[in-house]
């Protein structure tokens, strides 16, 4: 499994246009999320697949990167590459990328 550190993905982002897959719930999207990312709850990925079948790039993000991993693991079994992780999730990136973006 790849992984990226936020200062890493914000580098990252300058240069490519990757799918910013957040699988957190819809109220913790509510109170922060990196711009331009898309919201799809861990629980809904097995029905909703086929919506990754054209990304070349999917970076996967989650509070501090544990379901994000999971949600990995789970889509490499059912034949998912181009899978990044988000080490420490919408968390690290409030801390090492962006100070303004709201924490819980």
């Amino acid at each position: 499994m790849r992984r990226m550190s936020a200062s890493q993905l914000a580098e990252h982002l300058e240069h490519t246009s990757p799918l910013l897959l957040d699988v957190r719930e819809p109220w913790e999207f509510d109170i922060c999320h990196i711009e331009g990312s898309v919201n799809l709850p861990m629980a809904q990925i097995p029905q909703s697949m086929q919506r990754f079948q054209d990304a070349t790039e999917i970076i996967v993000i989650c509070h501090h990167g544990i379901r994000s991993q999971h949600v990995i693991q789970f889509m490499q079994q059912q034949n998912g590459d181009a899978l990044v992780n988000l080490d420490g999730g919408v968390d690290a990136w409030a801390r090492d990328v962006d100070a303004d973006m709201a924490v819980y």
